[in-house]
C-alpha cells in the first residue's frame, strides 16, 4: 500500500481498517488462549504470524505499486489467515477486512475473484467448526462480501466522477482566462488602431498641411529678405521632422498580430504551416472583394481558424481540410470544412449552457464566445463519419463596406 497514493479520506479508511485487523487479532488470540479452545497455541500462533505479514506490507514499497509483489503478499496474507482459521473459528471475522485489501490493491475482476474465493474459505471454515452446514455461517460472509464490493466500488465511481469534474474545472478555466485574455489582447489593439487613426488623420495631416503652407511661404518671400526665409525654412524642417515621427508613431501603434499582411494572407500562411506540421492536406481559398477590417475582427478569425485547424487534426483523423475566406459585400465569412471522423452536435452542450462531465466541446465554446463578443455568428455542422463544418461570419463595418457599383452610369 503506498501511503502517498491515499486521498485524506481514503488515508483514514484505511488506517481503521489497520485497527481493525489488530483488534480481530487479538480478539481471535484472546478468546482461544482464554476459552481453553483444542488448538488455542496454535490459533495464537496463527494470529502473531497473520499480524507479522499484515504489517509488512506498508513497509514493503513494492506492494501497492507492483502487481507481482502486491499478489504474493495477499497470497501470504491469505494463507496466514486460512490457518488461523483451521485454528479457531473466531478468525472467520477477519474475512471481512480482507475483502476491503482485496477490492483495493487488485483490479476490479481479479478483486472479485479474490473476494469470492475469501468468502467462500469463511463460510467453509466456520461450518468446519460448527460441524454442519448451516445457512447463516454462508449467507454471513457473502453479505459482507456484498457490503464491502458496493461500498468499494461505490467510492471508486465517486472517485473516478470528481476527479473528471475537477479536469472539467481546470479546462473551464482555462478557456475563461483564454477568453479574457483574448478579450484584453482585442481590447488592447483596438486602442491602438485607434490611437493609430487619430494621430494619422489629426496630427499627421495637419504637420503636412503646415509643411506645405511653409514651403508655399518660402517660394513666396522675396530674396532680399534672407533672414525670414531662413526662419521659415527652419519652421518648415521642423514641420518635416515632426510629421515623420507622427508617422513613425503611426506605424508602431498599428496591430502587429498580423505581422504586416492582410487576413487573407495570413490564413494562408496558417494554412501552410498546419499543412506541414500535422501532416495533412489544408487548402486555401479567398472569395469576394476583401476589405479591410477593424484589427480585433481580423484577430477573432484567425483565433478561429487556428482553433477549429487544431480541433480537426487533433480528434477528427481528417484526410483533407478546406479553408476559405469569402467576403460577401456586408459580411466576411471563415468555413473550416474536414473529411475527418465527424460527431454528433447534438450531444454538445447548447450555447450557454453549462458543460457536464461527459459534454467536452470548451474549444467550440470559446469560438462562439469570440464570435458573439464582436458580434457574430458561429456554426457547426457535422455528423459521425460525415466530417465537420465550421462556419465563422462577422458583420463588415459600414464604412469599410466596398461601394456598390453604379448602375445606368453614362
Amino acid at each position: 500500500m503506498n501511503p502517498r497514493a491515499l486521498t485524506p479520506a481514503l488515508r483514514v479508511v484505511t488506517w481503521c481498517l489497520h485497527l481493525l485487523v489488530a483488534g480481530l487479532l487479538a480478539l481471535a488470540a484472546a478468546r482461544a488462549l482464554a476459552g481453553g479452545q483444542p488448538h488455542a497455541a496454535a490459533a495464537a500462533a496463527a494470529a502473531v504470524l497473520t499480524a507479522a505479514v499484515y504489517a509488512g506490507g506498508p513497509l514493503l514499497p513494492a506492494v501497492g505499486r507492483r502487481p507481482v509483489a502486491t499478489a504474493l503478499w495477499l497470497a501470504a496474507l491469505g494463507a496466514c489467515w486460512l490457518a488461523l482459521v483451521a485454528a479457531t473459528r473466531d478468525g472467520v471475522w477477519l474475512a471481512f477486512p480482507l475483502y476491503f485489501l482485496q477490492l483495493h490493491l487488485l483490479p476490479r475482476r481479479p478483486a472479485l475473484a479474490a473476494v469470492g474465493a475469501t468468502a467462500l474459505a469463511a463460510a467453509a471454515g466456520f461450518c468446519a467448526h460448527e460441524g454442519t452446514l448451516a445457512v447463516a455461517a454462508l449467507i454471513g460472509p457473502l453479505i459482507g462480501a456484498a457490503v464491502a464490493v458496493a461500498t468499494v466500488l461505490g467510492y471508486q465511481a465517486l472517485y473516478r466522477e470528481s476527479e473528471e469534474r475537477r479536469r472539467l474545472i481546470d479546462e473551464l478555466t482555462a478557456a475563461r482566462a483564454d477568453l479574457a485574455a483574448a478579450d484584453h489582447a482585442a481590447g488592447v489593439l483596438a486602442e491602438r488602431e485607434r490611437l493609430s487613426r487619430e494621430i494619422h488623420d489629426t496630427l499627421a495631416q495637419g504637420l503636412s498641411s503646415i509643411q506645405l503652407l511653409l514651403r508655399a511661404a518660402e517660394r513666396a518671400l522675396p530674396g532680399d529678405v534672407p533672414a525670414a526665409g531662413a526662419h521659415v525654412r527652419q519652421a518648415r524642417e521642423a514641420a518635416q521632422d515632426n510629421l515623420a515621427e507622427a508617422r513613425r508613431f503611426v506605424r508602431e501603434l498599428a496591430p502587429p498580430v498580423l505581422d504586416g499582411v492582410p487576413l487573407a494572407g495570413a490564413l494562408e500562411r496558417l494554412c501552410a504551416t498546419g499543412s506541414a506540421r500535422a501532416g495533412v492536406p489544408v487548402h486555401f481559398t479567398l472569395s469576394g472583394e476583401p476589405a479591410a477590417l477593424p484589427a480585433p475582427q481580423e484577430l477573432a478569425l484567425v483565433r478561429v481558424a487556428q482553433s477549429a485547424l487544431a480541433n480537426a487534426v487533433q480528434h477528427a483523423r481528417p484526410g483533407r481540410i478546406e479553408v476559405s475566406l469569402s467576403y460577401m459585400g456586408t459580411a466576411v465569412a471563415l468555413d473550416v470544412v474536414d473529411d475527418g471522423t465527424g460527431f454528433d452536435p447534438a450531444a454538445l452542450p447548447a450555447p450557454g449552457a453549462p458543460a457536464g462531465p461527459a459534454d467536452g466541446g470548451f474549444g467550440l465554446a470559446a469560438m462562439r464566445a469570440r464570435m458573439a463578443a464582436l458580434g457574430g455568428t458561429l456554426s457547426v455542422e457535422s455528423a459521425p463519419g460525415q466530417g465537420t463544418a465550421v462556419a465563422a461570419q462577422l458583420a463588415l463595418p459600414a464604412a469599410r463596406r466596398p461601394a456598390p457599383a453604379a448602375v445606368g452610369a453614362p
